[in-house]
């Protein structure tokens, strides 16, 4: 299960993702005529973007679901994007020919995942020998803010047990580099970066879309039909965040690991 979930609070957050604030890391080794992949394209801010970037060379765009998928053709075809093919497809099994692209990609992906290890082996086996593999993925547990409100403490310990009842492992930046070691992986550069949140602005958008979301998303509905939150709780944690963005000092910063592999 897919712990955001697709509501419009989470996709108004996924749609200020773009090349530059979220794969800067890779950009140094694009070039126009490369192939690439992008697993968990999601509303297609990055993949758009990257096509742009390869032309005339072609992305794949793969989502686990065609409803998740349609985000992405949508977005491809607002922009006028046609350098893009639409798959449906999981990651822990690609129904794609080995050495297939010169770049395969993934943004936030191996958090959410049963296997990262096996996600991380197909990425790999689907990518050409001297082209490039790049994973960025959160850190939650790394998530640090000021003012040091106890609302916020309690919305990640829900996080974090809703994200893990999900299989998933929402602390996956400090794991990319194991990951890929335990995937057969020997030429890895690990990098990291971060998101900072501080303006007036930036702070209203953050703090406004995880009250939102922490109260009409996927994640909401989860928190209460497992027992893990009341609607009460939810709504603390949401003023919680209000009152983060309200503060003139408020400030969060998002740490991320990076990982660069190619394969051999």
């Amino acid at each position: 299960m897919y712990t955001h979930g697709h509501a419009e609070s989470v996709l108004r957050s996924h749609r200020t993702r773009t090349m530059e604030n979220s794969a800067g890391y890779l950009l140094p080794h694009l070039r126009g005529g490369l192939d690439l992949l992008d697993i968990g394209s999601g509303p297609g801010t990055i993949t758009v973007d990257l096509a742009e970037r390869v032309a005339p060379g072609r992305v794949t765009a793969v989502e686990v679901t065609e409803n998740a998928l349609a985000l992405t053709r949508a977005e491809a075809a607002r922009r006028g994007a046609d350098s893009i093919d639409f798959l449906v497809a999981d990651v822990h099994a690609l129904d794609l020919p080995s050495d297939s692209f010169d770049v395969v990609h993934a943004h936030q992906v191996l958090q959410h995942v049963a296997d990262p290890v096996a996600a991380l082996r197909e990425m790999i086996r689907v990518c050409r020998p001297g082209g490039v593999v790049a994973v960025r993925d959160g850190d939650y547990r790394g998530f640090t803010w000021y003012p040091e409100l106890p609302g916020l403490d309690r919305w990640l310990a829900l996080y974090q047990a809703a994200a893990r009842a999900n299989g998933g492992e929402p602390n996956a930046g400090r794991r990319l580099l194991a990951w890929a070691h335990a995937a057969g992986a020997t030429d890895v550069t690990a990098t990291s970066s971060t998101w900072c949140y501080a303006e007036p602005a930036a702070r209203e958008a953050w703090g406004g879309m995880w009250a939102d979301r922490i109260t009409g998303s996927a994640i909401a509905g989860q928190l209460v039909d497992s027992g893990l939150a009341t609607v009460d709780d939810l709504e603390a944690v949401a003023a919680a965040w209000r009152e983060w963005a309200a503060h003139p000092d408020g400030w969060i910063s998002i740490p991320h690991g990076e990982l660069l592999i190619r394969p051999k």
